[in-house]
């Protein structure tokens, strides 16, 4: 498989108020703490968080972030270990397009989880691997939208072009017929590390060794504060309004330290009591909705 035979992808959002969001399911499925067991190289690339904002630090995996990396890299092969569950289409798009053009060999590592965004990204590889406990997950462009039915024509057309071209590359990539693959993205399809090989989304396998769950990868702040919105965008609450409220509680800006007197030792665990606190009170109305 080479580079050129990929297609290249459209990476304009159609409106300025469309906004493309991680989807819930995947992130319940998400383990972050999924790491290399390996240590990284100046060549290798991580994309270990959400595709796009995060809400925690104040960025994800963002295409500015990946082509500061290759400019770093220059023209050199470079390996891209992937454990995301998904997020912004337009950004994986626009990520899956820089990774396409290098010049190098792009070997990508599936470690945990590539969901979503994050899948096809994927596709950008000259070589795919997966951990045989691993799992990739392909659908159709998930999004949110507002305006009048002019807009959400215009989005739903934008859309579908998205999804016929996500399909064309998994098309290529697998060597299967492009309806098959869009009948697989209708239904939201998961797969594990060996029936990723066997349908062609990956080349081989990972040693049962490249990958190993680091406990310390992630606080239980910020675990919570992803497992809160991916809650509250189940819900329907806005994503500007679900990111004002995790600042809240944050107290403060991304990246930023908490204010009050508090050590940092402690802040960490308040925080996280308090977001399993309105999760389990998001889960409970969630499920009173349902009836």
């Amino acid at each position: 498989m080479t580079l050129k035979t990929l297609p290249a992808a459209p990476a304009v959002r159609p409106h300025a108020r469309v906004e493309s969001d991680l989807m819930p399911k995947a992130m319940e499925r998400w383990n972050p703490a999924i790491k290399a067991a390996a240590g990284d190289d100046s060549t290798t690339i991580t994309m270990y968080d959400p595709i796009g904002m995060d809400w925690w630090t104040g960025e994800g995996v963002t295409a500015k972030r990946v082509s500061a990396a290759l400019r770093s890299i220059g023209d050199k092969d470079i390996t891209v270990k992937i454990n995301s569950p998904g997020g912004d289409v337009f950004e994986g798009l626009a990520i899956y397009n820089l990774l396409r053009e290098h010049k190098g060999k792009v070997t990508v590592q599936v470690l945990g989880l590539a969901a979503s965004a994050a899948s096809f990204i994927a596709m950008a590889g000259d070589e795919i691997q997966i951990a045989r406990a691993g799992f990739m997950m392909i659908h159709n462009a998930w999004t949110i939208a507002a305006g009048d039915r002019n807009d959400f024509t215009e989005v739903a057309d934008f859309l579908d072009q998205i999804d016929g071209t996500l399909a064309d590359i998994y098309s290529v990539r697998t060597g299967d017929e492009v309806a098959a693959m869009r009948a697989l993205m209708d239904v939201e399809t998961w797969m594990g590390g060996s029936v990723a090989v066997e349908a062609g989304f990956a080349d081989g396998l990972l040693s049962s060794d490249a990958a190993q769950e680091d406990p310390q990868a992630k606080a239980p702040h910020q675990i919570a504060a992803r497992r809160l919105d991916a809650i509250l965008a189940k819900q329907g609450m806005p994503r500007s309004e679900r990111r004002s409220l995790i600042q809240e509680l944050k107290g403060g800006t991304p990246g930023a330290a908490p204010s009050g007197t508090r050590s940092a030792a402690e802040t960490p665990a308040d925080l996280a009591n308090h977001f399993a606190d309105l999760q389990a009170a998001m889960s409970r109305f969630s499920a009173a909705a349902l009836k």
